[in-house]
């Protein structure tokens, strides 16, 4: 055999060799850390079983739902291994379910956390605040028009690749026209937001906002930040997905960023703000997670230990109907702002009126004025108009309007937008709020036939 030809074997066995051994140390700590904190969540912030997240939710990524799995009803704890490795999430009561990795169970469940009070039960309260709805007929609405592009929204283009909506609900005009759960779903069932936790995190920054402890003009408050370039990075630049730091949001990648963050790191914020400057703040536009968990620590530290962890609670969630709402902390005590809630399609209904209600709520003011108009105006840096401040736009290209990021979606939608097509869509001339729930890993939904599907139903 020629010396050239064995040069080639070997330098393609050697980097198959090295494709394995990246495989074996990389994807294992990734796939359990999903496995071991998407079980914990789903079965004991929802209530589901093992078995319908194996069939849903790990579908995601091949090889995650032959995951070992252990959930543990005594300590409320849930195990995941795969190969080498193992991964353990804890379920803490009104804190929902937070990944270990470099702490201890023992320090993460001695943290000392001052939780909100249980909040009200809603049911014998009128909507949208509670959930007694009006049978009032709304004239011009065409109820059964609704009704199909609902039922719609939960049939399988293809059996198999299912697309798994689990809610959708819809409110016109404030009142609630239309909703419908799948089998195992009801009005008062929790289901993951994941990056629609993003656009909580804009209202919470907000708060802060009102209360007179942040400016979104101001340089972000980041001690890493103090000493280099960072330190021109502004609170906008940070609500707008533009603050220049290094990032990389690949899902698919176990050492991205993202993993990095997720998987590996307690302090999540911490991880996303010891990253580098690479380009100019406020020029570049990059959707990051990290950016949206160090906005989360930022509010932490404005609001004081003492209030932060009743903040969402009695300042937003229970103030609007929320009741069923949940924020995650990480292990060292910030909540995951970028994707870790839990809420009712009503909820998340809710959530949406508020800022279709200019961040009003039964004439009490919730958000400071013009926050919802800062927030659904296009970040400069969004080219394509695409995005405000942890909400999504749908402008487009001025000299192109029908480039858009939401193809078939009214140009003036504003959406909080979440991994498997968790949707909040809001329609603001249509006085129009629809959310959709699931678990999607297809291209089989499409949401704008959704909401185009309501609007046809609607008074011309």
């Amino acid at each position: 055999m020629k010396k050239w030809l064995i040069r080639i074997s070997l330098g393609i066995v050697t980097l198959l060799l090295l494709a394995l051994l990246y495989v074996l140390l990389t994807f294992p700590t990734v796939m359990a850390g999903m496995v071991s904190k998407t079980v914990c969540s789903c079965v004991f912030v929802t209530g589901r079983t093992v078995e319908s997240v194996k069939e849903k939710e790990l579908q995601v990524f091949p090889g995650l739902s032959s995951a070992g799995i252990e959930v543990n009803n005594q300590d409320s704890t849930v195990t995941a291994s795969i190969l080498w490795k193992s991964s353990k999430a804890i379920f803490r009561n009104g804190l929902g379910c937070t990944l270990l990795s470099e702490q201890s169970e023992a320090e993460v469940r001695n943290q000392k956390i001052s939780i909100a009070s249980s909040p009200v039960n809603t049911d014998s309260i009128a909507w949208p605040t509670g959930n007694l709805v009006s049978d009032t007929i709304i004239p011009g609405v065409n109820y059964d028009a609704v009704k199909q592009a609902i039922e719609n929204a939960f049939v399988d283009i293809d059996p198999k690749k299912p697309v798994y909506t689990h809610g959708v609900v819809v409110v016109y005009n404030g009142q609630l026209i239309g909703e419908k759960y799948a089998d195992g779903f009801n009005q008062h069932s929790r289901l993951m937001g994941w990056s629609m936790t993003k656009s909580i995190t804009n209202a919470l920054v907000g708060l802060m906002v009102k209360d007179g402890k942040l400016t979104v003009e101001a340089p972000a408050p980041v001690a890493e930040w103090q000493h280099d370039g960072r330190k021109e990075i502004t609170l906008n630049n940070l609500l707008q997905a533009s603050s220049g730091l290094k990032w990389s949001e690949s899902y698919f990648i176990p050492t991205s960023d993202f993993h990095n963050m997720f998987i590996r790191s307690d302090d999540k914020a911490a991880y996303a703000a010891s990253l580098p400057l690479k380009h100019k703040p406020g020029e570049f536009f990059q959707y990051s997670s990290g950016s949206t968990n160090i906005l989360s620590r930022i509010v932490r530290q404005a609001a004081g230990d003492d209030q932060y962890y009743r903040l969402p609670y009695e300042r937003l969630f229970y103030k609007i109907g929320m009741t069923h709402a949940i924020i995650e902390p990480d292990a060292s005590g910030t909540f995951v702002g970028s994707s870790y809630s839990f809420a009712t399609a009503r909820d998340w209904a809710r959530f949406g009126l508020l800022y279709l209600n200019d961040g009003v709520w039964n004439g009490e003011r919730i958000l400071p004025e013009g926050w919802v108009k800062y927030s659904s105006t296009p970040a400069p840096a969004a080219k394509n108009r695409q995005y405000g401040a942890q909400w999504w736009l749908n402008l487009g290209d001025p000299a192109n309007p029908s480039d858009v990021e939401y193809p078939g979606l009214p140009n003036e939608s504003i959406m909080a937008d979440g991994f498997e097509k968790q949707f909040i869509v809001i329609v603001p001339s249509k006085k129009l709020v629809v959310v959709r729930l699931g678990v999607t890993h297809n291209k089989n939904f499409s949401m704008a036939n959704l909401v185009n599907g309501v609007i046809a139903a609607l008074p011309k």
